[in-house]
């Protein structure tokens, strides 16, 4: 099933609390963890500032929390799966930030600019926030990628993402497999795994010593990390229904997606599960946000919903 891409303009100043996550090797301050993360059954609201404005049909994906509002990548299913990111301001207004971005999902790097998956260009970019686009990782081997669709970023640079092959057709060419990819400081890309069916949601732990990814295969696995690199992964949770993307709060715990039952399960690091966080439609995305980094933003089948939890998180 197509996913959007996750694509934000970024300001350098975010709260303590998501600096931590997303711009480690920039921040001077410890990073901030307080509160615990959600126990039993949950219910997110709709936001209902944030409607569709295409005539086909499609989703959001990718929301990412920046300074003090929320960009989401919004695409349709026709033809090259059009994909634009749009942002909910502080105010509660909802306009579009960047036209035409071809985007799934989205991160931010340390100098505050924008890493999207492309769909359109098959392909890893970076985005500046005046629009200046240019290609971090366009081939492994020779051969451009499937729909680049979910991203991670270490706190050196270090690039991670996932290649399923939902938006395949959106361009020509593509990868014999579905793979998780890893994207070193000089540009050269090495394929972490392509054993499993299109590899969906895909997250660093807070420390960065583990690479999380989940599958069409139902497993959410652990990758562990030693001098940089990911080693072989071992079943973390199995069971996950249509698994797709997902975040962490500050303790390390995952907020999985779990497409078409319309719910997001959180769990530990160990794997247990801690929650449940029901929706009215099928979901695609998680993000930490607010003004003080404990809204829960989940975007979906043309809807952005949101939750208030006691602990702080990643925006993307």
């Amino acid at each position: 099933m197509p996913y959007a891409v996750r694509t934000r303009p970024v300001a350098a100043l975010m709260s303590l609390a998501l600096l931590s996550f997303v711009l480690p090797a920039a921040a001077d301050a410890a990073p901030v963890c307080t509160g615990q993360a959600p126990s039993g059954e949950l219910t997110a609201q709709r936001i209902t500032a944030v409607q569709p404005t295409r005539k086909d049909p499609g989703l959001y994906e990718g929301a990412v929390w920046v300074k003090d509002a929320l960009y989401f990548s919004d695409f349709s299913f026709g033809p090259g799966f059009p994909s634009r990111i749009r942002k909910l301001g502080p105010d509660g207004s909802v306009s579009t930030a960047f036209e035409d971005s071809g985007s799934n999902g989205l991160a931010i790097d340390a100098q505050g600019r924008l890493v999207v998956a492309s769909h359109k260009d098959k392909a890893l970019m970076r985005y500046t926030l005046d629009g200046k686009r240019t290609p971090i990782a366009q081939r492994y081997q020779g051969q451009v990628f499937n729909s680049p669709n979910d991203i991670a970023i270490a706190a050196d640079g270090t690039i991670y993402f996932t290649d399923p092959d939902y938006q395949k057709t959106a361009a020509p060419g593509g990868q014999p497999v579905t793979g998780i990819y890893r994207v070193a400081l000089d540009g050269k890309v090495t394929l972490v795994d392509g054993s499993r069916k299109n590899p969906n949601g895909i997250a660093l732990s807070p420390a960065g010593d583990v690479l999380y990814v989940n599958a069409s295969d139902g497993l959410l696995k652990a990758y562990p990390i030693v001098n940089g690199v990911p080693g072989q992964g071992r079943d973390l949770v199995k069971g996950l229904a249509v698994a797709d993307g997902m975040t962490l709060d500050c303790h390390g715990n995952l907020y999985v997606t779990e497409h078409e039952v319309k719910r997001v399960r959180v769990f530990s690091p160990q794997g247990k599960e801690l929650a449940t966080i029901r929706v009215d439609a099928n979901v695609t995305n998680a993000a930490f946000g607010g003004a003080d980094g404990k809204t829960l933003y989940l975007t979906g089948a043309g809807a952005l919903w949101q939750v208030p939890l006691q602990v702080t998180g990643a925006p993307y």
